[in-house]
């Protein structure tokens, strides 16, 4: 039994639920490239793994973007490496990227309000500031 791709310490993916397809690669490889599939196209079906809970099913799926289809199908290409296993490891790392980022549950921010202190400095150092500018001014003259 392949080994499970750990994502963080209670969420993991088995790695069969990885599918990869080797294409030609528009990269680096100058003629070999004509004739070697080097390229990785990674597919991993997000929306029906039972492994991923479901409120970060809907994070990465905003995360990916373009990369997700509409089945709900993760595709990532990737071909930056002459060589297959490279372009596989590259793969399944930017994979693991984009899980554990959608792991994080946002903070949600608690709205707070200034303190009367802070409003009075504020108001102070404008005051300040107004007084400044003013002496800067020109005065007309009283012809």
């Amino acid at each position: 039994m392949p080994d499970p791709i750990e994502i963080t310490p209670r969420i993991s993916i088995d790695s069969s639920e990885l599918e990869e397809t080797f294409v030609r690669s528009a990269g680096p490889g100058g003629q070999n490239v004509n004739k070697v599939s080097s390229a990785v196209q990674l597919r991993f079906d997000l929306m029906n793994s039972p492994n991923i809970p479901e409120p970060m099913k809907r994070r990465v799926a905003v995360l990916a973007g373009r990369k997700l289809t509409k089945q709900g199908v993760l595709v990532i290409t990737a071909n930056s490496h002459r060589d297959q296993p490279m372009n596989r490891a590259d793969a399944q790392e930017r994979l693991v990227a984009l899980l554990k980022e959608g792991a994080v549950a946002p903070k949600f921010r608690v709205a707070t309000r200034p303190t009367l202190a802070s409003k009075k400095r504020r108001l102070e150092g404008k005051s300040i500031r107004s007084v400044t500018k003013t002496m800067r001014r020109d005065i007309p003259d009283g012809d």
